[in-house]
């Protein structure tokens, strides 16, 4: 039997941080054995932005790691490590693999999202830009109550509240990173899927096409 590529023991073990918003931070959440295969099955994105995945192509070892974290496992550790019930809520996942300098701007994430998920899936990170900080407000980066490395399978979660304020310093480059959404009906999916296509097909226009992988 093919061991699961994620580690929901330290999931569970994970200390939750409740100030000023519901938080938790999983380093190698993702099992280091299981890294290379993911990332050689990673969707091929090689321009900014969020893709949904049915816009992508991608691999089995990929496809693996999304069947575990949209899995009933990890959406029951989910309700009971944030004390959420999310029956009947669906998911939403988008993976990104460039980092555009105008991103990482501070923000809170919509409404219609619930619970907020984040993988990264880069190698070990020395760039002092594009490091996620968790803030206490809206305008000031330095304000800061934690920062995520984006490196080596570390997971973030938190609860999307509204102050759960966000943002990075500028990176520009190679930046992987799944996101996985519970959100609050199904029309929320279908929006997204619907306004990701557009965007994707103008970028193609461009000559600025998402390259599946192989």
């Amino acid at each position: 039997m093919t061991a699961p590529p994620i580690d929901l023991a330290a999931f569970e073990a994970a200390h939750l941080a409740r100030e000023p918003f519901a938080y938790a931070m999983v380093p190698r959440f993702v099992r280091p054995e299981a890294m290379a295969a993911i990332n050689a099955d990673y969707p091929l994105v090689i321009h900014p932005g969020s893709f949904p995945l049915p816009t992508l192509r991608y691999g089995p070892a990929f496809r693996a790691l999304i069947d575990a974290i949209e899995g009933p496992e990890f959406t029951a550790a989910v309700e009971r490590k944030l004390g959420v019930d999310l029956k009947g809520r669906p998911t939403m996942v988008t993976a990104r693999g460039v980092s555009a300098a105008r991103d990482g701007q501070i923000h809170t994430d919509s409404r219609t999202k619930i619970i907020t998920v984040l993988i990264y899936m880069n190698n070990a990170w020395e760039a002092p830009g594009g490091r996620l900080r968790l803030l206490r407000g809206p305008d000031n980066l330095e304000d800061v109550v934690a920062e995520v490395p984006p490196e080596e399978g570390t997971l973030l979660i938190f609860k999307n509240e509204p102050n759960a304020w966000h943002g990075f310093h500028p990176f520009e480059g190679p930046r992987r990173v799944i996101q996985l959404n519970w959100v609050t009906d199904m029309g929320v999916v279908r929006r997204e899927q619907f306004r990701h296509k557009v965007s994707a097909f103008f970028k193609r226009l461009r000559g600025k096409e998402v390259r599946p992988a192989m």
